[in-house]
């Protein structure tokens, strides 16, 4: 099923500030507000993002049309991943947060909406992701819904500090920052991985 080759595609959409935002999120005083505006402000990014690129590769109307080769839509999402492939591997050694960051525990509700929303919509790694996944599901026939399952795979990935906190109490304050600085090091490695099986995919037909 198409819809079970894009749901690897949810850890590249987290992996970098944005899961490092959710860390910072979840060990704040206020977290359980501004965790939960922060994961609704991505739906709502990534919801519209995919749903865009999926209502306009559909409008191209290629979708099923193509005899088993590489359509035009194909192409296009693999110059996508190609780009946040090599844009992944530059950004490697970046390992510390950006400045921006040590005001995040004292942010408000309103102020990681916009984050998330910012974050997961626009961020350009996020941004091609979502037009990837969006453009794919529809080259391929399938419907819309197909991409509820990635957006909620992504959704869960950015809510699982704040969830941590819930099922493990004060032992995740210890848990959280090494996991966080695991994170920050090694999820590009992960993120190539998966953009690299993607590519495959589509070269596969």
């Amino acid at each position: 099923m198409d819809l079970l080759k894009v749901l690897p595609m949810a850890f590249v959409m987290v992996a970098g500030p944005q899961i490092i935002s959710a860390f910072f999120f979840a060990t704040s005083p206020s977290w359980k507000r501004i965790s939960a505006a922060y994961v609704l402000g991505a739906a709502v990014s990534i919801a519209l993002v995919v749903g865009a690129a999926y209502l306009l590769t559909k409008g191209a109307g290629e979708g099923d049309e193509s005899d088993g080769g590489l359509t035009t839509t194909d192409y296009v999402i693999l110059a996508l991943l190609v780009y946040a492939a090599i844009r992944t591997y530059l950004k490697r050694e970046e390992s510390e947060p950006p400045k921006w960051m040590g005001k995040l525990q004292s942010a408000t509700p309103k102020t990681t909406f916009v984050l998330g929303f910012l974050l997961l919509g626009f961020f350009p790694s996020d941004l091609v992701t979502s037009i990837s996944v969006g453009s794919f599901l529809a080259n391929h026939g399938d419907p819309y819904p197909h991409a509820i399952p990635f957006i909620l795979l992504t959704l869960l990935f950015l809510a699982l500090p704040a969830l941590a906190i819930v099922g493990m109490g004060e032992r995740a304050q210890t848990m959280l920052p090494r996991a966080r600085d695991w994170m920050n090091q090694n999820s590009w490695v992960v993120s190539e991985v998966v953009i690299v099986f993607f590519i495959a995919i589509i070269l596969s037909g």
